[in-house]
């Protein structure tokens, strides 16, 4: 196929009114050997995408067009390209670009390539701008592009590219076998694609909340126990008996930081994947009563993404997720949903063809 020169996309232009956008023509970034075209057929909405276009994470470089749940069509493939052909159905996550050369890339940690180029909102080394899903194509190499298990339907498999993906990479590295005692913080966006996942693996799942509203969703979604962090002293029923820890939240505004280390085994982890805009407060003798770990996770390796979407195909596994059409006021809605956090639990763009010609 001829090689289409522009792209369209819904793009945010102004910070302060980061809801409103635009459909643009944009130029994609230089086609080469092992690029593909895919024509996007749905993308998921993600909190990163608010937190982007807000300006909350910093600077954004406008006109940004968001979305890193890419599924769609390849409808071109460079001459190198191997793992792929025109017509296969695939998803984007939200890296396009790496060096693979440098030690992180040999060691299969390509997410933390330092020459990483992010899906959006970044740029490549000569200086062409990435562009997201809210887009009628996206370039992308093929090593960060993944076929489609049939068996996955495309509204289900984008959010797994970005949501699926961060939860997924934590729990498969540190999971020790069937019985582990997972703890995951937070039923959202993330924390629920984190509670099946620590399920289908095998993990005894802990699931620690605000409340007991979403008691109901913990339980149905595969959780086996489920603990209102509310209650004074919640943690002490469990004072040393979790291997690990997912925290899925996205706030840190009253959280018991120190409570929850004290549910670990000794030199048990925490491992930290929602991003919260305010630090966490902790003393550093919180981590001597039972040698325990803190740290988190960037998405995951190429392996994982493949290993995470077969798993969801084997099991059935799919995001509790809402369709809106995407346009101009599709967009709008979605990411007003997503900033009020009325959203249970995914909510993902579809109809491309209805706004891209």
């Amino acid at each position: 196929m001829a090689e289409l020169k522009d792209f369209e996309g819904f793009a945010v232009t102004d910070v302060s009114d980061c809801t409103n956008v635009s459909k643009i023509k944009f130029t994609p970034k230089p086609f080469e050997d092992y690029d593909v075209d895919v024509k996007i057929k749905a993308c998921g909405i993600c909190g990163s995408d608010c937190h982007t276009i807000s300006g909350q994470w910093g600077h954004v470089d406008l006109p940004v067009i968001v979305g890193h749940e890419i599924i769609g069509e390849v409808i071109r493939a460079g001459p190198k390209v191997s793992t792929l052909k025109v017509g296969d159905r695939v998803g984007v996550g939200a890296q396009v670009w790496a060096c693979l050369k440098c030690e992180n890339c040999k060691a299969g940690e390509e997410t933390y390539c330092p020459h990483l180029v992010d899906t959006y909102n970044a740029k490549y080394a000569d200086g062409s701008k990435a562009y997201g899903g809210y887009a009628s194509h996206i370039r992308c190499h093929e090593y960060f592009t993944f076929k489609i298990p049939e068996k996955l339907k495309t509204e289900s498999a984008a959010p797994m590219m970005c949501a699926g993906i961060t939860t997924y990479a934590p729990l498969k590295k540190n999971f020790t076998g069937p019985g582990m005692k997972i703890g995951i913080i937070g039923v959202g966006g993330l924390g629920h694609f984190a509670i099946m996942w620590a399920k289908a693996l095998g993990g005894e799942v802990y699931v620690f909340s605000r409340g007991d509203k979403k008691k109901a969703d913990a339980l149905k979604l595969g959780a086996s126990h489920y603990v209102d962090s509310t209650v004074k002293d919640f943690h002490e029923p469990l004072t040393n008996k979790l291997d690990m820890i997912l925290c899925c939240a996205n706030s840190s505004q009253n959280f018991d930081l120190e409570s929850y280390l004290r549910t670990l085994r000794i030199n048990g982890k925490f491992v930290s994947v929602g991003l919260p805009e305010h630090p966490f407060t902790i003393k550093a003798q919180a981590f001597t009563s039972n040698a325990c770990f803190f740290g988190s996770s960037h998405l995951g390796n190429r392996e994982e993404m493949i290993e995470m979407l077969n798993l969801a195909a084997e099991k059935g596994i799919e995001p509790w997720n809402e369709t809106i059409p995407i346009s101009k006021e599709g967009v709008k809605k979605g990411l007003e949903k997503s900033f009020k956090n009325d959203v249970r639990y995914r909510v993902t763009l579809t109809d491309y063809e209805k706004s891209f010609n």
